[in-house]
C-alpha cells in the first residue's frame, strides 16, 4: 500500500499537470501548439542525463489532451471536431510512446575490429567472443525489524513507519528490510518478497525505484539486479536504459 509520502509526491506532480492541461485547453490552439512544440524541442535537444527529462516527457503527455480540446473548440465543437480531436490524441500518444521507447533504448555495443595484418590461420584459431571473467556477487545483508542501524559512512539511521532517516537529512520510504552496499555508497530497501522498493545512490544523490526487480548482490561498487531468483543478474551499467524510468 503506498505510504503517505508516496501519495504526497504524486499529488505534487498531478496538481501542476492538471494546471498545465487546463492552460493549454484555455489558450488559443495556435498559442498552445507553440508552447507544446517549444517543450518538445527542449526534450529533443536535452541529453539523457538531464535531471528533469522525465518531468518534461510527462508534461508533453498531459499537455496533448488540453491542446486537442482547444483544437476541437476552434473547429466548432461538433461531432466532426470531436472525432478529429480523438484521432489526434491516438496519433499523438502513439508518437510519444515511440519517442519514449526510442530514448530509453540501451546503448549500442561497439565491437573492436581485428588488427591490420592478422593472418587467416591466426583468426581461425583465435577464441570467439569476449574473454570469460568469473563474477562473484556479494549477497545483500538484509536488515529487518530494527529501530536503528549503523551507517557504514558514519552515524546512525533511524528506522520507523515514516521511513529511514539518515544523519544528513535524507529520508527513504519505509520498507520491510534494508541493506547497504559493502562500500556504503548504495542503500537498498525491499519488500518481504525481496522486490526492491528504493535504491539510493548516495554519491549522486539519486533515488531509483526499480519495480519488479530484486537485488541479486553487489560487485565492483554497484548493484546487480534480476527479474527473479532464477534469472541471470544484470549489472547496473547494463541497465542504463532503465535507470531514467526508475527515477
Amino acid at each position: 500500500m503506498p505510504s503517505r509520502v508516496a501519495w504526497r509526491r504524486r499529488g505534487l506532480f498531478v496538481l501542476p499537470a492538471l494546471a498545465w492541461l487546463g492552460l493549454l485547453a484555455w489558450l488559443p490552439w495556435w498559442l498552445g501548439l507553440a508552447l507544446w512544440l517549444l517543450l518538445a524541442g527542449g526534450v529533443a535537444l536535452a541529453t539523457h542525463a538531464w535531471r528533469y527529462d522525465r518531468i518534461a516527457l510527462g508534461a508533453l503527455a498531459w499537455g496533448l489532451p488540453g491542446w486537442l480540446f482547444a483544437v476541437q473548440r476552434a473547429l466548432g465543437g461538433d461531432p466532426v471536431a470531436w472525432v478529429a480531436a480523438l484521432l489526434g490524441a491516438l496519433a499523438g500518444f502513439s508518437l510519444l510512446a515511440w519517442w519514449r521507447a526510442w530514448r530509453d533504448r540501451p546503448p549500442a555495443v561497439v565491437t573492436s575490429k581485428p588488427a591490420q595484418g592478422t593472418e587467416w590461420p591466426e583468426l581461425a584459431l583465435a577464441p570467439i567472443g569476449p574473454e570469460r571473467t568469473l563474477i562473484e556477487l556479494a549477497p545483500p545483508d538484509w536488515l529487518a525489524d530494527a529501530a536503528r542501524i549503523d551507517d557504514p559512512r558514519g552515524g546512525v539511521v533511524d528506522c520507523g513507519d515514516d521511513g529511514y532517516r539518515f544523519p544528513d537529512g535524507q529520508r527513504i520510504a519505509a520498507a520491510a528490510a534494508c541493506c547497504f552496499s559493502p562500500d556504503g555508497r548504495w542503500f537498498a530497501a525491499a519488500t518481504r518478497e525481496g522486490v526492491v522498493a528504493s535504491l539510493w545512490d548516495r554519491e549522486l544523490d539519486r533515488v531509483y525505484r526499480p519495480r519488479g526487480w530484486i537485488l541479486a548482490g553487489w560487485h565492483a561498487g554497484e548493484p546487480w539486479l534480476s527479474r527473479h531468483a532464477q534469472a541471470m543478474p544484470r549489472s547496473w551499467q547494463e541497465l542504463a536504459g532503465w535507470q531514467r524510468r526508475w527515477r
